[in-house]
């Protein structure tokens, strides 16, 4: 019988035309089947070609029966239409007007990827059952019950339908259905039909998992749904709407789980709201609380509330000032911090990843152990029930603490510990916790962790091929790639086998315009090291082979013999009065007007400046230099905009006196006409510099695994 089908469908779509011939049709009609025809077409060209084959699916069934019913069935029903004698010429219309209205849907569902190939069958047939009882004055609601959301969403749309006996139950039961398969459209769905029979029911369902929703709708009381959840007798929403309505409300919501099991009360709260010590000290010990309650698989309400207001807290209330007092003495800078515990310093790193400075981190990490009776590491992790234990194994590794911190727990509570580190990253709706493994896996010196890490990593692979987990396996295969590459003897090309830039070399020509020019890009800041560092700059290049010319918001560095290099750097003027951004901004007009395009950027400046910097980059940029403190930690945003950059950045300290040498030796062997080989580089770098330990913190691009395991993912999941 498959097979009789089969050839049956190849039987039709081979006839000439792929359709019946049409009834001649009278000319005010002619313009409504017109419209049919260029839907076929437009529907054609969705997989990108017009041959009268849509092939939506990888199943050859599956395209048959959408192809024999977008160029048959659809043709085929064109014409039961015009033939229909029941029919009068209006009524034909409007049917023919609501089939181009269903294929217009159809095609827009599938662009905007609402829709599935497969459903186009379901909608043709779908629409002809309901014209049929249209046609009969009979309810289509029978037809909305019996089909998916998406293709009752487009009947009850179309012209024939808008006004059928039982369009008010087909809405209600599409709603039903909406609601059931997509819950997060619940409360969209209530806003737009406040008086539904049923919206009781599904706040009181909506309010188990949306608490946040709930809270946002039940502040706007002047709207019909906002009035209907005030007034809803249930008793986690009456909680929900008793702190909309108060003035701070947002200071309790984080603690709606508690407050609505009675395991705190408001009055609790409150006294603690106004003192940022004993609110801070609240929010760390609920996270910790609801952090075991997760470990034992029970989601508390309003965690992410919760999490997000911790972070909020830790940022403005602790860590922009210990940064912001960056250049005062100890006794000063952290003396707003000096109060907190050890599992309250530790939310500070973890919450504050990408706002902590480099010094702010290094001090807060040294506090967390000397507020400890007993100063390791499974203790501290103990303490806050392992949450977001590997985004703190990550910033030590970044920051190279992660040995110091590996060393502070016993060995075989070590080995677990990096175990699970590396487990789990399939189930992560992110990549973040997979591109955490791979920067650490880097910034690890026993061997004996990074072989456990490994033997992890391909456990995971073999497990994930079983599984036929398609991105499970991407993450982990990668990882296990990426981290042999390390080992010469593995002889594994990362770049030859996933398709991504060479890692161990730039080409010189690749840095080129098309005037065999290499543009580069620095950017200074005015505060009171700019100049000195500007100052440095400018001094080393006047030297046999380059030529300095001075504007007045910049300066040009040209070589005068060789590949012709050309830096641009901008004038550290005074930060205060925000001339350095004016000058970076005239510096980037005079690029875009010149059609200078920048290859090489090069940060100069203190941390807190680098995002500046990276907002300005340019996404031809294929070398980029972070050579503030910490500028390992802006890896991932610089990915963001230049994808196949080649990063040099510090795990800890930048400095001037790694940082000059290293320009210098860039743009050098550039004039000479070389390509920029990093393992090359690097060595002759580290004999350079063998007196500055604070070499040994920056990462060349070759050894910057978290962008190395971007790039292949991404390479990966689009083939």
């Amino acid at each position: 019988m498959m097979k009789f089908t089969l050839f049956l469908f190849i039987v039709v779509l081979s006839v000439d035309g792929l359709a019946q011939s049409k009834p001649a049709i009278p000319l005010m009609r002619r313009i409504f089947h017109e419209n049919i025809d260029k839907n076929q077409k437009w529907i054609d060209k969705l997989d990108r070609k017009e041959d009268n084959k849509f092939n939506a699916s990888s199943d050859t069934d599956i395209n048959l029966q959408i192809n024999y019913t977008l160029f048959k069935k659809v043709d085929d029903l064109q014409t039961a239409i015009e033939l229909d004698s029941s029919l009068d010429a209006n009524g034909k219309i409007k049917f023919l007007r609501g089939l181009h209205e269903a294929l217009g849907a159809y095609e827009s569902g599938y662009r905007l990827k609402e829709l599935k190939g497969e459903q186009l069958p379901e909608l043709i047939s779908a629409f002809q059952d309901a014209m049929n009882l249209e046609n009969k004055k009979a309810s289509i609601a029978p037809i909305i019950t019996n089909n998916d959301p998406e293709i009752g969403e487009i009947l009850v749309k179309c012209f024939p339908f808008l006004k059928n006996k039982g369009i008010g139950e087909s809405k209600e039961v599409l709603l039903l259905k909406t609601a059931d398969k997509y819950p997060r459209k619940i409360l969209p769905i209530l806003r737009a039909n406040p008086d539904a029979t049923f919206t009781d029911s599904l706040l009181r369902i909506v309010a188990k998992t949306q608490q946040e929703d709930i809270y946002t709708y039940a502040q706007s009381t002047n709207t019909p749904l906002g009035r209907k959840i005030q007034e809803i007798d249930d008793p986690l929403i009456k909680t929900i709407a008793r702190l909309a309505n108060m003035k701070e409300g947002r200071m309790y919501f984080p603690f709606l789980d508690n407050l609505y099991k009675g395991k705190i009360t408001i009055d609790e709260i409150e006294k603690s709201r106004d003192d940022i010590y004993r609110y801070y000290k609240l929010l760390v010990t609920t996270q910790i609380d609801y952090a075991d309650r997760v470990r034992r698989r029970d989601t508390p309400m309003a965690m992410e509330a919760l999490t997000n207001m911790l972070r909020q807290k830790a940022v403005e209330e602790f860590v922009n000032v210990i940064n912001g007092l960056h250049d005062e003495p100890d006794n000063v800078r952290m003396k707003k911090v000096e109060p907190l515990s050890a599992e309250e310093l530790y939310y500070l790193c973890v919450m504050a990843e990408t706002e902590i400075y480099t010094s702010s981190y290094l001090k807060v990490y040294d506090r967390i152990f000397q507020r400890m009776k007993n100063p390791n590491s499974d203790s501290l992790l103990i303490s806050v029930n392992f949450d977001h234990f590997k985004k703190f194994i990550k910033m030590a590794a970044n920051y190279n603490t992660l040995n110091d911190f590996v060393k502070r727990m016993d060995k075989g509570n070590a080995e677990i510990l990096m175990g699970a580190f590396a487990g789990g990253l399939e189930r992560t709706a992110s990549l973040e916790d997979a591109v955490d493994v791979a920067d650490s896996y880097a910034s690890i010196s026993d061997k004996h962790l990074r072989r456990l890490i490994l033997e992890t990593v391909q456990s995971n692979v073999t497990q994930q091929t079983r599984d036929a987990n398609k991105r499970g396996l991407a993450i982990y295969d990668l990882l296990n790639n990426i981290f042999q590459s390390l080992d010469s003897s593995s002889q594994i090309d990362i770049s030859a086998k996933f398709g991504i830039p060479p890692i161990y070399t730039v080409k010189n020509s690749s840095l080129k315009n098309e005037e065999g020019k290499i543009i580069v890009q620095q950017f200074f800041y005015g505060d009171k090291d700019g100049a000195y560092i500007f100052n440095l700059f400018k001094a080393a290049y006047a030297s046999s082979g380059w030529k300095v010319v001075t504007k007045p918001e910049w300066i040009e560095v040209s070589s005068t013999k060789g590949v012709p290099v050309i830096i641009y750097a901008n004038k550290p003027l005074d930060e205060t009065e925000g001339l350095d951004e004016k000058a970076q901004a005239s510096l980037e007009d005079y690029l875009n007007e010149k059609d200078l395009s920048p290859t090489i950027v090069i940060h100069r400046g203190h941390s807190y400046h680098v995002s500046s910097t990276i907002k300005q980059l340019f996404p031809t940029s294929k070398v980029v230099l972070l050579g503030s403190c910490g500028g390992y930690q802006n890896i991932n945003k610089v990915l963001s905009i230049c994808p196949e950059a080649h990063i040099i950045a510090s795990k800890q300290v930048g400095s001037g006196t790694v940082n000059g040498p290293m320009i210098m030796s860039i743009t050098e062997t550039l004039r000479q006409g070389k390509d920029l080989n990093w393992p090359q580089l690097w060595k002759s770098l580290g004999k350079q510099l063998k007196k500055n330990d604070l070499f040994e913190d920056y990462v060349p691009p070759y050894k910057n695994l978290g962008a190395l395991f971007i790039m292949a993912y991404n390479r990966v999941m689009e083939g």
